[in-house]
């Protein structure tokens, strides 16, 4: 049902590029895609000039129907959307939204993702959005196109309207034996208004008791691509003519760029190009060889003025004295005074790296004052706006088209590839390609913030907890509030300077405050003499907070392993929610001290969202975040001094292996009558806190910083104030 992409030899802007539509295409090549049928350009004064962080479509506002939908005379459907795919499942989910919606069958359907020439302004792919405000805003323009058809059928049939149904893509008819196909409906929508008014808020959805196209697994549309090496990612793109660059980085943080001899590179490696703006600088060669070279050459010659710069033994400690303002101090002293016990803790979370399979990779075209820009994002319309910026164009003089690319996890909100592809493809006067080493992803790639987290809570006589005083440092206020039933409750988050470029990281600042919480109900259920799940449940009202932690601890058997637990073995657990979902871990570890070695063996994980669209999708999303969750919680840590990374290096920088991943229980909660919420970033903030917690079982001793090490285990219960 698929109509083929025009030979890329006659189309000189997808000339090796992806076969599908996102490799780029202008705007007679694109309607040739397409194929026959009816398509509203929205222009640049319209919503797809509204580049946000949060886009019209992701914050309800009124998209046009074709700017949505174009409906082919072959049958085929074209879904326009902001959104990307990065590993994460938006592209199935959103065929599944469109094809329910208008009762055609998912081979029907195909999904044009970032490019933002053609697609609507969706939003940052981030936050977990695009289930609960991208699904909806797709399922609403799938449903008022299905109204439009029965409307349609019924004005040339001269029937009722209520009369008629759409199924498999056709208007039927009860008593008649006449039918309504969207392919024959497609050339009279360019004469229908209804198609340039905006997508109604109010259209009937379907239930998802009723679903038969959401709620089930369907195979990646382009699984086939992925899994034979026949997509193409950013990294892998070719143009005509196409040359390689590479930037001149500075020796440490804060170092600026005084002099460098452009000619000796250009002298050194015969045609090279070398640029220096500001303090950028860097080469264009016509291969990578060449171009490594000529960065050789140019590193020599440069001269740079470096600053003083903490060292990561000292992070901690500078950023409390870094706070923009000042820290809060507990407002409770009175019920300080007279509570039966008291915590006082501090916990500290180091800067990590996302460390996506593919780093930054970006090919930039210049057709006269014309920008194109090819590149993996999270945020195309913002990378779009920040291109604009940087070399000084309007922005619709700029286009970002994004293929499907190798991950981000929040590390790739920024047009940093871009902008250094396009300056050095401007000077070249030729397209571009740079492409990040892992070195300078760990490096110059910006860093989920560290965090230090004072938390100071007391208990009444009957083991309550009468108060709570919690301050995050830098990290941010992510899931900053606290779930559990307090007497008296002050959460703040308090902004530091800090010595790293930081960022968005999958759950934000989520994980460090669950770390920190979750850990400190751990020793705060050890003060009062009761178990860490019965304490938790004490403190937790009826609802999904608490049913999915009944759950994890029923299909972990949490109450006979804990009677029964043998020396050297430890058992944890933790809860959590944000984003509008919830989460539960139980984990066992085994700890062997001697060796300073912790080995997680069970993860039981109870997760719910709501309806679940896609359960195999969101099941890999729960069980990578949990992969990924052991990593800063056991090992990932950045190590820095003099302003300079001694990790910036797969050797020296240690992620989860095969040999780590535990044994996984994993369960999807369906609620078919809560609205979906993004299952993508909270199944990660479980994790660390419930291995901090069986690890404290295990040794009778409490970690409080991530990642844990059992050399910075405390004695005894450090920390309890009687």
């Amino acid at each position: 049902m698929h109509r083929a992409v025009p030979n890329p030899s006659e189309c000189p802007r997808t000339h090796g590029l992806d076969r599908s539509p996102v490799g780029g295409l202008d705007r007679r090549q694109f309607l040739q895609w397409l194929g026959a049928g009816v398509l509203w350009m929205v222009t640049e004064a319209g919503v797809w000039a509204q580049a946000r962080r949060v886009g019209a479509g992701a914050r309800g506002e009124a998209i046009p129907l074709g700017a949505r939908l174009h409906l082919g005379e072959d049958g085929t459907i074209t879904l326009f959307c902001g959104k990307v795919e990065c590993g994460q499942g938006a592209r199935i989910e959103l065929l599944q939204a469109a094809a329910e919606e208008l009762r055609v069958g998912p081979e029907q359907i195909r999904v044009l993702l970032a490019d933002t020439a053609q697609v609507p302004d969706d939003g940052i792919t981030a936050g977990s959005r695009t289930t609960p405000s991208t699904v909806p805003a797709v399922r609403r323009a799938a449903a008022a196109a299905r109204e439009w058809l029965r409307q349609l059928a019924a004005r040339q049939w001269q029937v009722e309207m209520a009369a008629l149904e759409v199924r498999e893509g056709q208007v039927r008819h009860p008593s008649e034996d006449r039918t309504l196909r969207y392919a024959d409906a497609a050339r009279l929508a360019a004469e229908d208004p209804a198609w340039k008014e905006p997508v109604p808020a109010q259209v009937e959805l379907t239930a998802p008791t009723r679903w038969r196209i959401m709620g089930t697994s369907l195979p990646r549309p382009m699984g086939h691509e992925l899994v034979t090496g026949a997509h193409r990612f950013p990294s892998d793109l070719r143009r005509p003519g196409l040359w390689y660059g590479r930037v001149l980085r500075p020796p440490a943080y804060g170092a600026r760029l005084v002099s460098v001899d452009l000619t000796a590179a250009e002298k050194a490696v015969p045609g090279v190009v070398a640029v220096r703006e500001g303090d950028f600088a860097g080469v264009a060669a016509p291969t990578t060889a060449a171009a490594n070279r000529a960065l050789k050459v140019l590193s020599a010659t440069a001269q740079w003025t470096e600053s003083s710069h903490p060292s990561s033994r000292a992070v901690y400690e500078y950023l409390r004295n870094q706070v923009e303002g000042s820290v809060p101090s507990n407002p409770f002293a009175e019920v300080v005074a007279t509570a039966a016990h008291r915590l006082r803790a501090t916990y500290q979370v180091a800067y990590v790296q996302h460390v996506p399979l593919e780093t930054r990779a970006a090919l930039a075209e210049w057709d006269g004052e014309e920008l194109t820009v090819w590149m993996g994002t999270q945020n195309p319309l913002g990378c779009r706006n920040e291109l604009a910026r940087a070399l000084g164009l309007a922005a619709e003089k700029v286009r970002v088209v994004v293929p499907d690319f190798g991950g981000g996890f929040g590390g790739k909100h920024t047009a940093e590839a871009g902008v250094e592809a396009a300056r050095l493809a401007r000077a070249a006067r030729r397209p571009v390609l740079v492409h990040w080493t892992r070195t300078e992803e760990f490096t110059w790639a910006y860093f989920r913030p560290a965090a230090v987290i004072d938390v100071e809570a007391t208990l009444d006589r009957d083991g309550r907890l009468s108060s709570w005083h919690f301050v995050n440092i830098n990290s941010g206020q992510a899931a900053l509030e606290t779930p559990y039933q307090v007497g008296r409750s002050h959460c703040r988050y308090v902004a530091a300077r800090s010595p790293l470029r930081q960022g968005s990281y999958r759950a934000l600042a989520a994980t460090a405050n669950h770390f920190a919480r979750e850990s400190a109900m751990d020793e705060l259920a050890a003060l009062a003499g009761q178990d860490p799940l019965e304490f938790r449940l004490r403190h937790l009202s009826p609802g999904r907070l608490r049913a999915v932690l009944e759950e994890a601890a029923r299909r972990f058997r949490w109450a006979e392993r804990i009677q029964s637990r043998p020396t050297g073995l430890g058992y944890g657990l933790a809860c959590g929610t944000e984003k509008g979902s919830y989460v539960a871990a139980c984990v066992e570890v085994a700890v062997d001290e001697a060796a300073g070695r912790i080995e997680v063996r069970k993860v039981c994980q109870v997760f719910e969202c709501g309806a679940v669209i896609h359960p195999d999708n969101l099941r890999a999303q729960v069980e990578g975040c949990i992969l990924m969750g052991l990593g800063p919680a056991l090992w990932e840590e950045m190590r820095f001094a003099n302003g300079r990374m001694a990790n910036a290096a797969l050797s020296r920088y240690r992620v989860p292996r095969f040999t780590d991943l535990p044994e996984l229980d994993v369960h999807l909660v369906h609620r078919p009558d809560l609205d979906s919420a993004g299952g993508g970033e909270t199944p990660i903030v479980a994790i660390a806190p419930a291995i901090a917690n069986a690890v404290a079982l295990a040794t009778g001793r409490r970690i409080r910083q991530m990642p844990l090490r059992l050399e910075a285990a405390t004695a005894g219960r450090s920390g309890a104030v009687p």
